[in-house]
């Protein structure tokens, strides 16, 4: 729901937007506008080029809908540099959590007008690399937080070893030899069947 204060600014006749991005890389918190300026949101300064990573380049647009595919987008950077390039690509970069907002400014007083309205929360999944005509720059595909719910667990087990191999000192299934229920991790449950069986009862399948 958009914050009242916001909502009463955007519905002046010409209010003055910004759009912002914050991604939370494993070493550094990147916190960007859409352009140049600095403005003080929620108490962490953003401004209109980050020092290690360069600026915002294009900001891609994106849909919601009801699917087999959670939501995404494309962000791109303009990196000062190769070596800022070549880490913002690099594969440790993926999974960082990219947060997009919209929101209105005063430009008298240079504050933000009520609370910015999130319009995007996910992670980097694919980053590229592109030099064209002499310039760098790198985008990266962006998946909603809900393409999580896509992914298969294929290897987890329900056993002691692979427990501990997430949790360590974790014992809950350190005695756990069987179980009387099949527990089926990271593979569709068989299908079951419905059909006479032997000595004229019903076998269920289960």
């Amino acid at each position: 729901m958009t914050d009242p204060v916001l909502q009463a600014a955007l519905e002046t006749e010409a209010p003055y937007l910004f759009g912002a991005i914050e991604i939370l890389f494993p070493d550094h918190t990147l916190r960007v506008l859409d352009g140049s300026g600095e403005l003080t949101i929620g108490g962490d300064l953003y401004t209109g080029e980050d020092p290690v990573f360069g600026v915002l380049d294009t900001i891609g647009t994106h849909e919601e809908a009801i699917g087999e595919e959670a939501p995404e987008l494309t962000i791109s950077f303009l990196p000062p540099d190769a070596s800022a390039a070549a880490e913002l690509a690099s594969a440790a970069m993926q999974g960082s959590q990219v947060r997009l907002m919209l929101g209105a400014f005063d430009p008298t007083t240079n504050s933000v007008i009520g609370t910015p309205e999130q319009l995007f929360l996910g992670e980097i999944d694919v980053p590229t690399y592109e030099i064209s005509q002499g310039a760098r720059s790198v985008s990266f595909t962006v998946v909603s937080v809900f393409e999580r719910l896509f992914e298969v667990n294929e290897g987890e087990r329900a056993s002691d070893g692979f427990h501990q191999s997430i949790w360590p000192g974790e014992k809950g299934l350190e005695h756990m030899t069987g179980t009387v229920k099949n527990l089926y991790w990271g593979a569709k449950r068989p299908v079951t069947s419905f059909y006479p069986g032997a000595g004229g009862g019903w076998n269920l399948g289960l």
